[in-house]
């Protein structure tokens, strides 16, 4: 856990003082190496290392456009809704990845994104995330949100095929047995 506070602090302090900033529209792709610490005993990325890049990256979006002022800043904390992967191939040790992150779009509550593991241009995985903004116990209306971060466009409708993923997910929590 302390490794991912470390690299949540390394992705700030990078993006606040280090790097440009960058569309929040637009996809946006990192270079990353899978290390010892991400490896699992079979010398391959672990599931759970998927997700935590995920993370970083979008984490990243967040400190590097105006989402962090108008969210964070203001007390307003991304939450997770639901996020899904598929596993095409496993990434090796001391390999080079990139991931890209896509807006698929938003609804009234929730931002969509896929995010693309690949290399060589070959995909090796892909994961899905609903991501919303939690404030004063209820979650908040993402339109104000993203436009006065940045985004022009008024809306951007999710496509089926990602809207498909997270259908059901109320549903099983609802239905789940204690």
């Amino acid at each position: 856990m302390l490794y991912y506070w470390l690299h949540i602090i390394y992705v700030y302090i990078g993006s606040k003082f280090l790097w440009k900033r960058v569309n929040l529209a637009k996809d946006f792709s990192r270079i990353r190496r899978v290390s010892v610490l991400d490896c699992d005993a079979f010398r391959f990325m672990a599931n759970s290392k998927y997700f935590y890049y995920m993370d970083l990256i979008r984490l990243e979006i967040t400190f590097r456009t105006d989402l962090y002022k108008n969210t964070i800043k203001k007390g307003k904390y991304p939450v997770i809704g639901s996020q899904k992967i598929i596993y095409k191939k496993p990434l090796k040790r001391w390999t080079k990845f990139k991931i890209t992150l896509i807006l698929e779009g938003w609804d009234d509550n929730w931002v969509y994104h896929r995010q693309v593991f690949s290399r060589n241009n070959e995909v090796y995985a892909i994961g899905f995330t609903k991501v919303g903004f939690w404030y004063k116990h209820k979650i908040q209306d993402i339109k104000p949100i993203i436009l006065e971060s940045g985004i022009t466009q008024d809306e951007m409708p999710v496509s089926e095929e990602v809207l498909n993923f997270f259908t059901n997910d109320y549903n099983i929590l609802k239905t789940s047995k204690k």
